[in-house]
């Protein structure tokens, strides 16, 4: 395990980079917890809200995140959410901070664009589930339950936990 500090960032996916990121996976007691990479990838090409990024440990991709960012609709609504939609991080860089940072360059971005008040996610419940990694980084629980997922929230007002590695 490499504990040195590793810078972690997002990227953008290209030609270049997409099957890595389709061949990315998490841990086999994590499976359900988490969609394949390449069914996000597929949902994102019919949504106009879906905003993804690689995640990125120094020059080797670590993960894939996206949001649904309802502010990137044409029109966008007038009080538009954001959420969430996927986050993963490959089995082999688990433990290792990448995804706390990752997370928190997350918040970061959807705090920077000044629209939203908060920012969502859901898990599905279970032994070895994240609930206890978004609780640490601000996230409650909203009491709704969608389609059997748990439903969090972080408020975009308040301190974020300060990230250990820089983008």
């Amino acid at each position: 395990m490499n504990t040195l500090p590793t810078t972690v960032s997002l990227r953008e996916i290209t030609a270049d980079t997409v099957r890595a990121v389709t061949q990315l996976a998490v841990a086999e007691s994590q499976a359900g917890f988490v969609a394949p990479n390449a069914v996000s990838l597929a949902q994102a090409l019919f949504a106009p809200e879906a905003w993804y990024r690689a995640i990125y440990a120094g020059e080797e991709l670590a993960g894939f995140v996206m949001l649904a960012d309802e502010s990137l609709r044409s029109p966008p609504p007038a009080r538009p959410a954001v959420g969430v939609w996927r986050f993963m991080v490959d089995a082999r860089f688990q433990g290792r901070g990448v995804g706390r940072d990752a997370l928190l360059l997350v918040i970061e971005h959807v705090r920077a664009k000044g629209l939203f008040s908060s920012l969502a996610l859901s898990y599905v419940p279970g032994p070895g589930c994240p609930e206890p990694f978004y609780r640490a980084l601000g996230f409650a629980p909203t009491g709704e339950v969608d389609d059997g997922e748990i439903v969090m929230s972080l408020p975009l007002a308040q301190a974020m936990p300060v990230a250990t590695r820089k983008q």
